[in-house]
């Protein structure tokens, strides 16, 4: 399965029945920061529904959907289930709701909160999905050079640089399949 995700924030918005679905897709990251600072930001929204993706080290994903005070079952699952179709992870969702004033029912809730979710979506960048992992290289100090050029060259990241009496060890930082290479 090719897992897609995203590298910043993105907006969607619906209306129905004059309440307001505001949701901001982001990073799973930013994704308790944000979530703070839209409570903050929004003191007079009724809701602010989430839900999030995460693959982990193993190669299972945490996922949840918390409705915020709806009524269970009609916001956070079906914003989930959004997210799962879209083959996204490592991020999450956050859907600020101003009530308008007529009651939307279970069904409309679930259309209302998916729907701003994937309008959301419809207004990412996608990128795909690759697992960024860590890897020691060491080079004698006659071939470091070659080393750091060809690191350079796959496009890797170097995190740090330690030299020693023999060389030089390098914690580089980059793609699986790249690091591989290497």
């Amino acid at each position: 399965m090719a897992f897609k995700t995203i590298t910043r924030e993105f907006e969607g918005f619906l209306e129905d029945r004059k309440s307001r679905f505001l949701a901001f897709l982001v990073p799973v990251d930013a994704f308790e920061s944000r979530l703070e600072e839209l409570r903050k930001e929004h003191r007079k929204a009724n809701h602010i529904v989430t839900a999030h993706r995460r693959l982990l080290e193993d190669g299972r994903i945490e996922e949840s959907g918390k409705d915020d005070g709806e009524p269970a079952g009609t916001s956070g699952m079906p914003t989930l289930r959004v997210l799962q179709g879209a083959e996204l992870v490592n991020c999450a969702v956050l859907i600020v709701r101003y009530f308008g004033g007529t009651k939307l029912g279970g069904g409309g809730l679930a259309r209302a909160y998916s729907g701003s979710a994937q309008d959301a979506i419809n207004n990412a960048e996608l990128v795909p999905f690759q697992k960024v992992l860590t890897k020691k290289v060491s080079a004698a100090f006659a071939s470091s050079s070659d080393l750091e050029r060809r690191v350079e060259g796959l496009g890797l990241k170097v995190v740090s640089r330690d030299y020693n009496e023999t060389g030089v060890d390098l914690i580089v930082e980059g793609p699986e399949e790249v690091l591989s290479e290497l």
